[in-house]
């Protein structure tokens, strides 16, 4: 990074891991701030986000609480590390659209479609990570990392900035909303012993005793379908497969092609080299 350090606030020096100033001391420290925070993604994958508290993490490391301060300024500072962390690298998505046989099109979709695929396993993997709160616009590294991957999948089309700003706005949303809804049923039945597709036919089954055609026309007609029994054993089981993540991961698609369209025909047609 070529900025100067002394311009750059404590918290960014952090989150970008530039070189701290040297004590003078002659020894280097026994701690830094990217031990610090990769033992909080450790103890958020094991425990659980309330296990990820400063005191948790000094205790894990063998020291006292208040020699985290010098790595980590705030909670709220340890989030938005341990956030960028467990983010880690995104996928390539312009080899996605390279290898995407056909139009420009379908370039920008298998790079967008490869990004909130990717997401959605971050996500799978470090369930607390949907659950953060989100403060602001992209900071750290990764982040910035991510983002650049998805413009990168839609620098071929004639979307503005604050479309294609927007699309990777309205897609991570989706993926974030599906990881957290998938948590909230996991959670729901956990007393249950039920998976998801043996709860989904136990609620079909039980419903359809007291779903009445004359009351409900459409909803009688969407238990008798065998909708909810037709999902097999496992079904569920890879988080970026399953039948309502595709479908609607598709529809979002969808939506931005719409937009991707109307700004090529507001634009008219590239120039051909």
């Amino acid at each position: 990074m070529s900025a100067d350090r002394d311009e750059v606030p404590a918290e960014l020096v952090r989150l970008w891991r530039l070189p701290a100033p040297a004590s003078g001391l002659g020894r280097p420290a026994a701690l830094d701030t990217e031990r610090v925070v990769r033992t909080g993604v450790e103890l958020a994958d094991r425990d659980g986000l309330p296990g990820a508290t400063l005191p948790r993490i000094a205790k894990e490391l063998g020291v006292s609480p208040m020699s985290l301060y010098r790595h980590v300024g705030s909670k709220d500072e340890l989030l938005v590390l341990m956030r960028d962390l467990a983010l880690g690298s995104p996928p390539d998505t312009a080899t996605a659209a390279a290898t995407a046989a056909g139009t420009a099109a379908e370039e920008w979709r298998a790079g967008l479609r490869q990004w909130a695929v990717a997401q959605r396993l971050v996500n799978h993997h470090h369930p607390w990570l949907p659950r953060l709160p989100i403060a602001g616009p992209p900071t750290g590294p990764h982040e910035i990392a991510w983002m650049e991957a998805g413009l990168g999948a839609l620098s071929g089309t004639e979307l503005d900035w604050a479309a294609k700003v927007g699309s990777l706005t309205l897609l991570s949303g989706y993926v974030r909303h599906v990881s957290l809804l998938v948590q909230e049923h996991a959670q729901g039945r956990s007393g249950t012993g039920l998976s998801q597709e043996e709860a989904e036919r136990a609620y079909a089954r039980s419903l359809a005793r007291l779903i009445t055609p004359e009351r409900f026309p459409q909803t009688a007609l969407l238990l008798s379908s065998g909708t909810f029994e037709a999902a097999p054993d496992g079904a569920y089981d890879d988080p970026v497969s399953d039948h309502d993540f595709v479908f609607g991961l598709e529809c979002v698609l969808d939506g931005i092609a719409v937009a991707v369209d109307r700004a090529r025909t507001a634009t008219g047609p590239r120039p051909t080299p």
